[in-house]
């Protein structure tokens, strides 16, 4: 499918969004449809792999027989059944019984089947408890088939739930069903989702077009870029990972380039979003094997694979990449001062934990990793215990490049924003400042990073070029910059001191000016004079 296509089914399971959500927020409708789109993807590569499987014996159906193939073999082979599924786990990771497979409940939604609301109910419950060897407990748990936002009885929650799957599967009939498709669909969704949510939005979405700016800057071999990208990452971190757009970006960079991704890793808070992170993975065609989402606090670190206390055990990740809640208000106490993740540096204030953030990633970072991160503007240039942390890590000579963006890029904030990249173990002893502030395309919600053709201008590569090759100035654009004028700055990374967008002064000879204006006055005296004569002649008064 091209990715003209793959765009399409995205723009048309929106318009199926926006038309039946009617008085329904966006955020209450996307769980709702993104949960279908999931079950639609599962049930489909599971019928496929079951068609496999099973070869000559899967039962073909005649044209106006509206059951599930597999409902009638499981029929005709109850003493089969538990081999088979057992042999599913093994291939496909998971089981989905036929009354819920999408065939069944999308037939169910067509029929207006009164009891499609009990089977969704029972389906979504065997998926999270049964389907996945109980790996994915609680994957639809903010799912609430019986809310009132859907109808004021049963029955009418039945009917909504019959027109919203029925338009579904009407919608994507056209189309592949690949998971790159449905993967790229869902993540489609969850933009346009993002952009009707305003301020919500910054909980669950990192725009595309940031998110390949890190991704591609974390690929690239950390300690000479121009080489490429590394062949392998083993283990690729997002310890703020929403609905994990960024990991898959990360792993989507590498796989185009031939590399390969070991396992991706992701921490998420908000319970809705860690779902949906859970769901994004599949729904790109990996297996739960291949990933990793834990549903906790990142400060309060209690992800157990990160509170290894013996440093020879400690995990670390050849590339992460974040982008936390911005200046979040946090609690720092004694007990996390001496935390070995802020142990050296000191902790962030109250007002802001966007350094305690930053210092989480830092200390899992491999020494031959890339970590990027976005934050708000106020890490380059604020006092107290944030310019401690700063000046520590510009003095270890761990901060390698400051980028700075045009603002009202996100649905959450209109902040300008920055990138910081850091390495454990870096080669060079300055650092890269590129001020992209300027470089962007203006809308009318949104502003947007240009993504042209040949000779048009591409922000996006421009960035990743400038960040790869690391030049020693572009005028108004980028400076690599020596610790010694850092210093002299008070270590203070305001990227407007390096790198200056403002138009010179232009330069004005006062001599020059002076002769002008005299000339001025000499010709203003001629004119009147004469103006005067005609007035005389007329018998007016002159002026």
């Amino acid at each position: 499918m091209t990715h003209k296509d793959q765009q399409q089914l995205g723009k048309t399971l929106w318009d199926i969004a926006d038309n039946l959500r009617g008085a329904m927020n966006a955020d209450d409708f996307r769980d709702y449809m993104l949960s279908f789109l999931f079950m639609r993807y599962l049930s489909h590569n599971y019928e496929e792999s079951a068609k496999k499987e099973l070869g000559s014996d899967y039962p073909v159906l005649p044209e106006k027989d509206n059951r599930t193939p597999l409902s009638v073999w499981y029929a005709a082979n109850e003493d089969d059944v538990a081999e088979f599924e057992k042999q599913m786990r093994r291939k496909v990771h998971y089981v989905i019984k036929p009354d819920y497979l999408w065939s069944n409940i999308s037939e169910m939604a067509r029929t207006q089947n009164g009891d499609l609301l009990v089977t969704l109910e029972k389906g979504f419950k065997y998926i999270q408890d049964e389907s996945f060897d109980s790996a994915f407990q609680g994957l639809f748990s903010e799912i609430n088939l019986n809310s009132e936002k859907l109808g004021k009885t049963n029955t009418e929650r039945n009917k909504k739930l019959c027109t919203i799957i029925q338009k579904i599967a009407e919608g994507i009939a056209d189309f592949s069903t690949d998971s790159d498709t449905l993967g790229d669909a869902y993540e489609y969704l969850i933009g346009q989702f993002a952009a009707g949510s305003g301020k919500k939005a910054g909980e669950f979405y990192t725009p595309q077009q940031i998110s390949t700016i890190l991704s591609e800057i974390v690929t690239l071999d950390s300690q000479d870029p121009t080489s490429g990208k590394k062949n392998k990452l083993n283990k690729v971190l997002d310890f703020a990972c929403g609905s994990g757009s960024l990991l898959l970006n990360v792993r989507k960079r590498i796989k185009d380039s031939g590399g390969s991704v070991g396992k991706i890793y992701g921490q998420e808070k908000n319970i809705t979003t860690y779902n949906l992170a859970r769901m994004n993975m599949l729904l790109h065609g990996m297996k739960d094997t291949e990933f990793e989402i834990f549903h906790g606090d990142t400060l309060e670190n209690q992800w157990h694979i990160l509170n290894e206390m013996n440093p020879s055990k400690k995990t670390e990740f050849d590339a992460i990449v974040a982008n936390p809640p911005f200046s979040l208000r946090w609690e720092p106490n004694d007990t996390l001062a001496e935390d070995f993740r802020f142990k050296s540096y000191g902790l962030a204030p109250k007002s802001a934990a966007d350094f305690a953030f930053l210092l989480h990633g830092f200390h899992f970072l491999g020494k031959e990793g890339t970590m990027a991160i976005i934050l708000p503007h106020g890490v380059l240039f604020r006092g107290g215990a944030e310019e401690r942390i700063r000046t520590k890590l510009l003095k270890d000579n761990h901060i390698d490049t400051v980028i700075g963006m045009p603002s009202n890029l996100f649905y959450s904030t209109g902040i300008p924003v920055c990138i910081l990249v850091l390495k454990k173990c870096k080669k060079q002893d300055d650092v890269l400042f590129i001020n992209a502030s300027e470089h962007y395309e203006k809308g009318k919600r949104q502003n947007t990073l240009r993504e042209g053709e040949e000779d048009d201008p591409n922000d996006i590569m421009k960035i990743v070029e400038t960040y790869k090759h690391r030049p020693e100035k572009i005028e108004k654009y980028a400076r690599r910059v020596s610790m010694e004028e850092i210093e002299k700055n008070g270590y203070n990374l305001n990227i407007s001191r390096y790198v200056s967008t403002a138009e010179d002064e232009v330069q004005i000879d006062l001599k020059d000016v002076n002769k002008k204006l005299n000339s001025i006055n000499d010709s203003i005296k001629e004119n009147t004079d004469k103006h005067n004569e005609y007035l005389k002649e007329l018998g007016l008064n002159p002026i």
